[in-house]
């Protein structure tokens, strides 16, 4: 009764291109993330289907003839009936078939070989950990840390017991010198005594520790990557160097993308492989990747195909920018009453995270250190945590150098009685203007003399 249910289920014939992963011949075969897609949509609509490899090896364009080429043109001639492949949804093609909801977004994006990539690096190189942001901000919290430990020294009587008498050693200078000691995790003179100076001391030692680790990590990972920066992040980037060829599948939609784009940028890519057609173009995508691997030359196709070939060769890497959001469809003829139920099977897949899946299993990277080609200057919002401890140990100091000069006033007050608040205000003109009034009584002296 099963298999006369199941010789009772429709057959369609599907017509597909080999193009990895989408569709690869394995032990006689056929796998790969469309064949699956497949699977999932006859287990879903309750269909049987006859897997066919498109004759010419073309996707679908208009022949000078004025006939349709590829899969697009075995579906209208009726040579089959849907077509499952990484199929790009265009208005050319949608006039003559009917396509699904897309299965799989993607867009147009550069395909490079990193060591085309390479540059001179600046004189300032070993600056490139950090931002400018980063930068500025610890100069600031340098010399705040260092007015903080100047001023805490001195207001702190454990610093010093006679400030008219005795002489700070924690001048400004030597609390720069101080500050400049502790990046270089070396310790130096003068050694606080008082506890707010050592609150201030142990906090900012904390600062740098981190700050080194963070430094010497992203520094590692800099001179790892091999390079700083693409150089090439645009398509305006592309145009501008002499260093590269660039080129697409020949006939493709990425290729009448940039034909038809009113964009400048667009225009001079598009006159560019129009003018070398012959050198530029290519035929297949796997003679695009290899041809990046082994030559200087830039392949402008489907982003999602290019992800693809920088997780199975380690040496490429696609550039940032990615232009002409599309989608990959399945193809119908028009007025097929498959068109409405595949989209909609299309759609459950991708809320129930089938597509997801497919996604991940035949996207998975095989290079083990891609992350390190994400690495970018260490932004201050990372180090957010470390500026917030700094400012706060820098707080704890002050109040409590401030807590100690208030109790040394309050019992200097109870002896000469006089007002803590007016011994409190003359301990603090006097640690602050102690040189003034040094200089006052030499001058005094010498007067009298």
């Amino acid at each position: 009764d099963s298999r006369g249910l199941e010789e009772a289920l429709p057959t369609l014939t599907v017509t597909t291109i080999l193009e990895d992963p989408y569709v690869m011949v394995r032990s006689a075969e056929l796998e790969g993330y469309c064949i699956d897609l497949l699977k999932a949509l006859a287990a879903m609509l309750r269909f049987r289907y006859r897997v066919k490899v498109v004759g010419d090896g073309q996707y679908g364009a208009v022949s000078p003839s004025g006939n349709w080429t590829g899969m697009i043109g075995e579906v209208l001639r009726r040579e089959a009936d849907i077509a499952v492949a990484p199929l790009t949804v265009t208005s050319a093609r949608e006039e003559v078939v009917s396509f699904t909801t897309p299965f799989l977004q993607t867009g147009i994006g550069i395909l490079l070989r990193k060591e085309t990539l390479s540059q001179e690096m600046s004189f300032f190189h070993f600056l490139a950990p950090f931002s400018k942001e980063t930068w500025t901000g610890l100069l600031f919290a340098y010399v705040l840390t260092c007015f903080c430990l100047f001023l805490v020294a001195r207001l702190s009587p454990c610093e010093w017991n006679e400030p008219k008498n005795e002489e700070n050693h924690f001048t400004f200078l030597n609390s720069l010198w101080f500050g400049a000691g502790a990046l270089a995790l070396q310790g130096v003179t003068p050694r606080p005594k008082a506890l707010s100076v050592r609150v201030v001391a142990a906090v900012w030692w904390l600062f740098t520790i981190a700050l080194l680790a963070a430094y010497i990590a992203n520094f590692t990972a800099l001179l790892s990557s091999g390079s700083e920066q693409l150089p090439i992040q645009t398509f305006e980037d592309l145009v501008k160097q002499r260093k590269l060829e660039f080129g697409t599948l020949e006939g493709s939609s990425t290729f009448y993308f940039f034909k038809n784009s009113k964009n400048p940028i667009h225009q001079m890519i598009y006159e560019y492989m129009d003018k070398r057609r012959d050198h530029v173009l290519v035929k297949t995508y796997q003679e695009a990747v290899q041809r990046v691997m082994e030559t200087n030359y830039a392949f402008i196709g489907e982003s999602i195909s290019q992800d693809l070939a920088a997780a199975r060769h380690c040496n490429l890497i696609r550039a940032p920018e990615v232009i002409g959001a599309r989608g990959f469809g399945i193809a119908t003829t028009q007025a097929s009453p498959w068109t409405k139920q595949l989209s909609v099977a299309v759609l459950k897949l991708r809320e129930s995270g089938d597509l997801d899946y497919l996604r991940n299993k035949w996207w998975e990277s095989s290079c083990l250190h891609r992350s390190r080609e994400r690495w970018g200057p260490l932004q201050p919002q990372a180090l957010g945590g470390l500026f917030l401890t700094l400012a706060i140990g820098l707080a704890l100091g002050v109040i409590a150098a401030v807590a100690e000069l208030s109790n040394k006033s309050r019992h200097a007050a109870g002896h000469a009685k006089k007002s803590c608040c007016a011994v409190f205000t003359e301990e603090i003109c006097t640690r602050l203007h102690i040189k003034k009034n040094t200089r006052q009584s030499q001058e005094t002296s010498g007067r009298a003399n």
